[in-house]
């Protein structure tokens, strides 16, 4: 005997409170991201002369800081506004860029210019791909017990 879709399924009426758990990619795109940003931030500084010891150091904090400020963006974007995820995305990114070129020995402008033009173009890249990929309309509220 088939039954209709719009009938309610018997047992549990409660929706699920489990926690999810962490993907893979959740993970592993801000671990990669931060080791390679350590190990590029670490050849800068040998470049310019940095003992092995300080290098180290300074790319392993790096990376850490960089994997975690990833991490924890990848986990609150999807409730934030498009506007306001696009401008966390555009700031990161100007921060990583403008501290890695600050590290070339140049000077506060250009580190600051250069850090500002890639993260304004990360900003407008983000901000078109969630204003057009992504449904904005405000949902309709649900009637329960009515």
């Amino acid at each position: 005997m088939s039954t209709h879709a719009a009938t309610p399924a018997r047992g549990r009426t409660r929706p699920r409170s489990h926690a999810r758990g962490h993907s893979a990619l959740s993970w592993a795109i801000p671990v990669t991201l931060g080791a390679a940003y350590g190990l590029y931030a670490s050849f800068i500084l040998r470049n310019n002369g940095a003992s092995g010891f300080r290098q180290f150091w300074y790319g392993l904090i790096t990376a850490v800081v960089l994997a975690a400020l990833c991490f924890v963006l990848g986990r609150i974007q999807h409730r934030m506004l498009p506007l306001v995820r696009a401008a966390a995305y555009g700031a990161l990114t100007a921060a990583a860029i403008g501290l890695l070129v600050g590290l070339t020995d140049s000077s506060v402008l250009r580190s600051s210019a250069l850090g500002l033009a890639v993260g304004l173009g990360m900003f407008i890249t983000t901000f078109y791909i969630y204003y057009t990929h992504e449904d904005i309309r405000p949902r309709p509220r649900s009637r329960s017990g009515t």
